[in-house]
Order: structure tokens, then sequence, then C-alpha cells
């Protein structure tokens, strides 16, 4: 099934000034760069502190975001990485953002609906599985 999104890819996506884009008011988007309570989820933190180990675990969390069902990554780098997740039904598009920061030995992320005001907790879901299936790597802490 093709990805839709309806409204073509978002602008606000990706980092300012080394950190991701904070959520907007809707409940539908949550980022570990968010303060506020509704919005604020824990990064990954990754189990070494050594950045040469931080840089060996990046291709296994790419991995692993691939892995994740209806997801697309669409763009990849040494320390971003952004993926496009389809819904079951309809095929609505929800954002998904990862930010490596070595020298903090974390990954911020940000999980995100393009379209409607709630996800019924989906990104946060989306989110919460990703660490469960790092931790099951021994990847995060």
């Amino acid at each position: 099934m093709p990805l839709l999104s309806f409204r073509g890819k978002p602008s606000k996506l990706g980092l300012i000034d080394g950190h991701l884009i904070t959520c907007p008011a809707s409940p539908n988007c949550v980022c570990s760069d968010n303060v506020d309570p509704a919005h604020a989820i824990d990064p990954f933190r990754i189990i070494t502190t050594t950045t040469d180990a931080t840089t060996d675990i990046w291709p296994l969390v790419e991995a692993a975001v691939g892995e994740l069902p209806r997801t697309r990554i669409t763009t990849r780098n040494a320390d971003y990485l952004h993926a496009e997740c389809a819904s079951v039904f309809f095929g609505f598009v929800d954002d998904l953002e990862l930010h490596l920061r070595r020298d903090d030995a974390i990954i911020a992320v940000r999980s995100a609906s393009r379209l409607g005001y709630s996800d019924f907790g989906v990104n946060r879901r989306r989110i919460e599985r990703l660490r469960a299936i790092l931790r099951t790597q021994n990847i995060l802490r």
C-alpha cells in the first residue's frame, strides 16, 4: 500500500539549534525536546557513552526503524533520521524523527501526525515500541 500524506512532507521537520522541532498545541505529537507533559517523552538513552560505540549503533537503529510496519525512511545521515509511518486504515502519514546526540549518549525522538487533532496515543506508542525493540537488542538502557 503506498504511503499517502494528503499534504505532502511538512515544512516543520528537522533540527533547529541542535534540537528537534517542538510539538504543536494539538495532542497528536510527542517529542523528547518538549518540556510540557502532554508532549514530552524520554529520549532513548544509549547503553554506552563512548563516541565510537554510539556511531556503531546508529545503523542498528536505522534498521529497527526500517522494520516498523508501514514505515519508510526518507532521510538519513550521520546523526538524523526521518521516516514516514502510514496508518493501517486510510494510510494517514505520521513523521518519525530521531537525532543522535553522541556527546550525550542519547537519541532525541519525535513522532507527529500530519493530519487531525488527536492520534489516540499512536505516536507515543510508536516511540515506546521502538524503545522496547532497541532495548531487546541491548542498545538502550
